[in-house]
């Protein structure tokens, strides 16, 4: 089941990249969030190989999803492989120039069922991929305001 959208933002390619790259940001706000985030690396800068192991609440059970970074392509792109309990999703960020100071970013959340359960579970959400699409496209679109502010402050 695949998710995807895209979305403008005011600010140069690089600049987004690097706002994306500040993964200490975004445990941070996992954390706040109720989640437990530990990194499994010791990368001292962003690239291929950098992970993290993350439990949290979900629809009242505790979920495990380990997170690998499996592609990193400064400035334009960033896939994320994440497995969880019979699922693999795949998380991918692509970043294109529209112009000096406007990027349009792609996301794109791949969700594949490995087992009967995943299976079950993926239905389901298939079931309301309507409802979910909307929340998806307006989280995404939350997250590039963000960023732009983010740029102007700086």
């Amino acid at each position: 089941m695949k998710f995807s959208t895209k979305e403008d933002v005011e600010a140069p390619i690089d600049s987004v990249f690097e706002m994306l790259c500040d993964f200490e940001m975004f445990e941070r706000a996992a954390m706040r969030r109720g989640s437990e985030v530990q990194r499994t690396d010791t990368k001292p800068v962003p690239g291929v190989g950098m992970g993290w192991n993350a439990a949290f609440n979900l629809r009242g059970k505790r979920r495990q999803v380990e997170i690998e970074m499996v592609t990193f392509e400064k400035p334009e792109e960033m896939v994320f492989e994440c497995h969880s309990q019979g699922l693999m999703t795949l998380l991918n960020i692509e970043l294109v120039a529209l112009s000096k100071n406007r990027t349009r970013i792609m996301v794109v959340f791949d969700i594949k069922p490995q087992n009967l359960s995943a299976r079950l579970l993926v239905q389901s959400l298939k079931l309301a991929k309507t409802s979910l699409t909307k929340k998806y496209k307006l989280r995404v679109a939350e997250f590039a305001k963000t960023l732009e502010q983010r740029h102007s402050r700086a």
